[in-house]
């Protein structure tokens, strides 16, 4: 965390008009942030409307122009292609230049308080009821501060990592490069971080190690004498010693070997490659150290290796199952307006980040007369961290940060209709940059789809035969990735990560599934981030949670036939005292309420976080990964809202030595929780033991959790809500586990 006094010297807020220019790189303390995300200009042209919401809105009439781009929308193709462009031409030398990467880009996201100008006054439907009313009447500005962009670059020449803020709205001449629409703001360098690794440096450490003449030399010890065969997996190096220190960029490969080059669906993860050991340098692409330890033979060839359609050596495809439908012949019940989505009564924002991949933004749900009340400013997954329990190398290694060391939507891929998602269905595409300042398009990246989701309900009278049924319908936004998991009710299937053995050699930390291979026992941990907003307009922090279990009345006299129990709340008032666990003997669940809004029965209105399946890290205190994911120490942590505290690792998990980053340290400053704006994160996850039936895939397992609304209706359940009422959960979280490759789709699901 920066001090104050560091903060007072940061660059000043990016994207105000009325900045001055600053140096296109500062140096700054290991301990400073990023700068601080953009305002509200001071100098943005106003208008000031009569005081009537009917006659503000039709002051939006009198814009010079239209809004084209929400400020929450990602950014562009073209958008990036400018922020890219602005960034490559500020450099100062043309070597400079040449060896940036392109990490990410993406769209700053602006203050709360923008958003809702936006919603209320710039962008249908029209929300003026969104902004606090003022005497005289609301000040609109005549148009909404520019959109920014925040790149991380690599610098492969100086292994420095940068974050650059670039201004999109404007002309700006720079020295070199002639005119672009964009205007850098600041820029610094970030010391001792190493961001993520990149498909592009996979594929090339690949290629370097494969032609490494030592490594070429051990395969043929193991009877490959075909390269084409083989499969180099690179795996960040994580943190254990100084050895890994960022000063270096390293990966530690995993080695994997198919059995046959016709077969371009085979399994190669059923044969690991072990007692290799390789260290490069992913800065230069070199192998600086490699030894063959020991040698172990590949596992046999298995007959099942295939998941091909109609190729799986040993049997056969399935015959009996005949095809379903979903048909909607009246079209979706969701209406889509650019990324606004709108359905039964929630509407919310989509968004897409390369390193959480979906972000739900701005949910709400309409509530007859009292219009707009909102549930949650932003959420989405902000990590997966999945460590395994063999101490043997090089499994104690695997521990990947999915979402801080590769990033869950820049390894997103394109869906497909009929095989991905069914029914009526809105595609969204993605915009990337990648390693070298190209931009990327994934096509159909994320889905929006309605479904039937069985019976909610049935009620039979038995006195008068009649039957009354509802039918759960929930409304899904989804994407799946090669590369993590994010979701809140997780599905998680695919394929194992495995390890070799020798003749008659035997783990008690995994099980063996085939003749020389078994499976190590395995957690996975998923973080989820909640900025609430629980009816709370922007400005407003009015939130605070509460725990509450279930107690058993002592024997006596309230109690006389020892059956009595009752729901036992209390405030969590502190950041420190929010460090709470799950507890499935007291039926413990938490709430986040509004301290001033209350329903028709005097109740506190409300969400629920309702906590599915879950575990805690089965490490003892000093495992070394968890010295950079102490957050998984705990199921919930609540803190007060800050846009520097986005991502419970840091934001540069990958190498990282220090201890001071993330969550367990920003709880430290106990910052009170008794009426705020509230973060909650919750960490919910799975003990994977495998077992010989999941072979050659793993069955479908469940975890995850719900929010629902307590007392949060002030209108009545009969009149304005169906019997059915309402929750929001997450949906449809497929994940293949094939080692450094985990297949995911994840969303946000409302259900009424």
């Amino acid at each position: 965390m920066a001090s104050a006094s560091e903060k007072a010297t940061s660059p000043p807020p990016p994207c105000c008009s009325s900045a001055a220019d600053v140096p296109l790189i500062s140096r700054v303390s290991a301990a400073a942030k990023p700068p601080q995300d953009w305002t509200t200009p001071t100098d943005v042209p106003l208008i000031r409307p009569v005081d009537s919401s009917a006659n503000a809105a039709k002051g939006v009439t009198l814009m010079p122009r239209a809004q084209s781009s929400h400020p929450l929308d990602p950014l562009t193709a073209a958008e990036i292609s400018v922020a890219v462009a602005t960034v490559r031409a500020a450099g100062a030398t043309p070597e400079l230049r040449d060896s940036m990467r392109f990490i990410e880009a993406v769209l700053l996201e602006p203050d709360k308080n923008v958003v809702a100008l936006a919603d209320a006054y710039f962008f249908p439907p029209f929300q003026p009821s969104l902004l606090p009313r003022t005497r005289g009447g609301p000040l609109i500005p005549t148009k909404l501060p520019p959109r920014c962009a925040r790149l991380v670059v690599y610098n492969k020449k100086s292994n420095e990592t940068s974050i650059w803020i670039v201004q999109l709205s404007q002309v700006h001449a720079v020295t070199r490069g002639g005119h672009h629409r964009g205007k850098v703001i600041s820029s610094h360098v970030v010391p001792d971080v190493q961001p993520p690794m990149d498909a592009e440096e996979y594929a090339e450490c690949e290629a370097v190690v494969k032609s490494f003449p030592p490594f070429i030399e051990a395969m043929k010890k193991r009877g490959i004498e075909d390269m084409d065969l083989v499969m180099v997996d690179p795996w960040c190096v994580g943190y254990y010693s100084e050895a890994d220190a960022p000063g270096r960029r390293l990966a530690k490969p995993l080695i994997f070997c198919r059995s046959e080059s016709d077969c371009p669906m085979e399994n190669g993860y059923a044969r690991p490659v072990e007692g290799i050991f390789v260290l490069v340098d992913m800065q230069n692409m070199v192998v600086i150290e490699f030894e063959d330890r020991k040698l172990i033979p590949l596992p046999p060839v298995d007959p099942l290796r295939n998941y091909t359609s109609g190729e799986t050596r040993g049997s056969s495809d399935r015959s009996d199952v005949k095809p379903l439908q979903i048909i909607q012949p009246d079209g979706p019940s969701f209406r889509v307006n650019g990324y606004f989505v709108e359905w039964q009564k929630w509407n919310f924002r989509i968004g897409f980040t390369p390193k959480e991949g979906l972000v739900i933004y701005s949910v709400a749900y309409v509530d007859g007369s009292h219009g707009r009340r909102p549930v949650a400013h932003r959420m989405s997954f902000v990590e997966m961290v999945v460590p395994y329990g063999d101490p043997n190398d090089p499994h104690y290694r695997k521990n990947a940060f999915d979402a801080g060391e590769d990033g869950l939507g820049k390894n997103a891929h394109s869906l497909k209709k009929g095989c991905d998602c069914l029914g009526y269905i809105k595609y969204f595409d993605a915009h990337f940059t990648n390693f070298t300042g190209g931009v990327e398009t994934i096509e159909n990246c994320v889905c929006l789809h309605e479904e039937d989701h069985g019976i909610l309900w049935k009620h039979q009278d038995w006195r008068t035969g009649l039957a009354e049924v509802r039918r759960s319908r929930r409304l899904s936004v989804s994407f799946i990735c090669t590369d993590g998991k994010i979701e809140a009710e997780v599905k998680l299937t695919g394929i194992l990560s495995l390890g070799a053995l020798l003749p008659g050699e035997f783990r008690k930390y995994g099980t063996m599934i085939a003749p020389g291979l078994y499976a190590p026992v395995h957690q996975h941990f998923f973080v989820a981030r909640m900025d609430m907003s629980v009816d709370s307009k922007p400005g407003e922090a009015l939130n605070q949670v509460v725990e509450v279990n279930m107690k058993v009345e002592e024997p006596g006299e309230n109690n006389v036939h020892n059956n009595a129990f009752y729901a036992e709340e209390t405030l969590l008032r502190s950041e420190l005292e929010a460090m709470r666990d799950c507890n499935a003997l007291t039926a413990r669940h938490w709430i986040v309420r509004n301290t001033r809004t209350c329903n028709r029965t005097g109740q506190l209105t409300g969400y629920k976080l309702v906590p599915g399946s879950n575990c805690l890290p089965l490490a003892g205190s000093e495992a070394k990964f968890l010295r950079r994911a102490a957050f998984l120490k705990h199921n919930i942590w609540v803190t007060r809202y800050s846009r520097d505290e986005m991502f419970p690792g840091g934001e540069f998990p990958n190498q990282n030595p220090r201890v001071g980053e993330g969550l367990a340290t920003w709880v430290k400053q106990n910052r009170s929780l008794e009426e705020t704006n509230i973060v909650l994160w919750y960490v919910f996850g799975i003990t994977h033991v495998p077992r010989l039936e999941d072979w050659p895939v793993m069955p479908v397992e469940h975890i995850g959790f719900m929010l629902m609304p307590h007392g949060f209706f002030n209108c009545s359940a009969a009149v304005d809500v169906p019997p059915n009422a309402c929750e929001m959960d997450s949906k449809d979280n497929d994940i293949k586990d094939n080692g450094s490759s985990k297949t995911i789709s994840s969303g946000l699901t409302a259900k009424l």
